[in-house]
């Protein structure tokens, strides 16, 4: 199941690429032709209805001559931990 934060992740990231797409005058056929991804597919991205593979934000973020960090940077200028660190590392004995 997707958390709040992950929704916000693809909310946010889709919206970078509608704006992206739109600063560039494409519209969202013209885009789906140069990724190669269809434009209903592209629309499920763009609203955050969609978890796109690295491997597809790649084929966007060059069709949209960007690179992919700019599709998914956070422009928040503090950084804030989702989790307080664990002082003595982390206990991966369950998942063995």
């Amino acid at each position: 199941m997707v958390d709040d934060a992950e929704k916000k992740l693809l909310a946010d990231v889709g919206y970078r690429i509608r704006e992206t797409r739109a600063t560039q005058s494409l519209s969202l056929e013209q885009l789906a032709r140069l990724t190669g991804i269809s434009a209903p597919a592209l629309s499920l991205i763009e609203t955050g209805k969609r978890d796109p593979r690295l491997t597809t934000l790649k084929r966007i973020a060059d069709a949209l001559r960007v690179p992919p960090a700019t599709l998914i940077a956070d422009d928040s200028d503090t950084v804030e931990p989702s989790a307080p660190a664990p002082s003595g590392g982390y206990d991966l004995g369950e998942y063995q």
